[in-house]
């Protein structure tokens, strides 16, 4: 007989469940290789072509990572950089039509009139990869305020070429990502030449600016195009709260009316409520914070059919690399990988060999390769 038709059914229950936690508390196999070392605060990855990385360190430095891993000089022509705080040079994405065009897109804490913001620049890679060429700024954030946070700064590239940049609300100014009239906790959509993308939701709106793409957000640190070819983020929230996030045009994500945080200390945001008619929920989120930061879809076969459309994210704050399962726009699972690794997670990348690479966001930081098997 099956020896089951004698188990009480809340005895098979709670057996049912602690199969399932076991399964959920594994974590795949995977180690790292470490790929480069002594980079200063590495924030943003990009890869040019024939295995050569291209790197930028907070401070406000870029460098061309080989093939065989050594770390080149600073690359000239870099623009003048803030790096204060939180601030500095951060994100780097080589354009989609790199090879021919050899176009770099970087975003960075730029000093101003009243204090700071973010810009992001389009500049041309030399060909001998030692200086930018015609280097002209595209998008700065408005208005500049006196702030070392939350300058957010991730960008991503959507099919028509357009590049969308994910930008913080400044901390003292986060009731402005409930605004329109500035570009503070806001996602932007402009074209390469730095207008604002026709489609865009509030283009010739009275009181809008043009480029914003969705709003209440609060310090945005991943952004890619997901396989389904939609706007995929991650944010901090502050006390809890993280989030991840699909942003459509025009939609409100809430910050600071809703959150799923509080007041670093204890203490309630706002009305202390999560949920709001006319404001969306976020697809997932962290509570407590995990302090994610980069993102990445795997694509790939190097990791095996499991693997495939699965999310990355990388934690700050407890350094690991999170592994997520979804069903459409929903996460059922969720993975820590790396729980040894004890370093800072900045940015996640898929690589065009397949290999997953991270940023340790370290004074002496790395760049890993994932290699499959523990």
């Amino acid at each position: 007989m099956n020896r089951l038709s004698f188990t009480p059914p809340a005895l098979l229950a709670v057996a049912c469940a602690l199969l399932l936690n076991t399964a959920q508390a594994q974590s795949p196999a995977v180690s790292t290789e470490v790929v480069a070392r002594g980079l200063q605060n590495p924030w943003g990855l990009a890869f040019i072509g024939e295995g050569r990385m291209l790197v930028t360190e907070r401070p406000g430095r870029m460098r061309v990572v080989e093939a065989d891993g050594r770390v080149g000089e600073p690359i000239k022509g870099v623009p003048d950089v803030d790096a204060v705080g939180q601030g500095g040079l951060l994100d780097v994405l080589a354009d989609r039509d790199f090879a021919r065009n050899r176009t770099l897109h970087f975003c960075y804490s730029e000093p101003g009139l009243g204090g700071n913001s973010t810009a992001m620049a389009s500049a041309r890679l030399s060909s001998d990869r030692t200086a930018l060429e015609g280097v002209r700024v595209v998008f700065s954030q408005k208005p500049k305020v006196a702030s070392r946070l939350h300058f957010g700064c991730r960008i991503a590239q959507a099919g028509d070429g357009s590049l969308f940049i994910g930008l913080g609300d400044r901390y003292s100014r986060m009731a402005d990502a409930q605004t329109l009239d500035t570009h503070h906790g806001k996602v932007v959509r402009v074209r390469t030449d730095g207008s604002a993308h026709p489609d865009n939701p509030f283009v010739g709106r009275d009181g809008a600016l043009p480029e914003i793409w969705s709003f209440g957000h609060r310090n945005l640190q991943g952004a890619t195009i997901g396989p389904d070819g939609a706007l995929w983020t991650i944010e901090h929230g502050p006390q809890g709260g993280d989030e991840l996030n699909r942003p459509d045009a025009g939609k409100n994500h809430g910050w600071p009316v809703i959150t799923y945080g509080e007041n670093y200390g204890g203490g309630v945001i706002g009305k202390g409520i999560t949920r709001q008619d006319g404001m969306e929920q976020p697809l997932h989120h962290w509570t407590p914070s995990i302090a994610p930061s980069g993102m990445a879809f795997v694509t790939s076969e190097r990791y095996g059919p499991d693997w495939q459309g699965r999310l990355l994210v990388g934690s700050l704050k407890f350094r690991y690399l999170a592994r997520l399962t979804l069903d459409g726009t929903r996460v059922v699972r969720e993975d820590k990988l790396l729980p040894e690794l004890g370093q800072r997670v900045r940015d996640v990348r898929q690589g065009p060999d397949g290999f997953i690479y991270l940023l340790t966001d370290e004074r002496n930081g790395q760049l890993l390769r994932l290699q499959p098997g523990g």
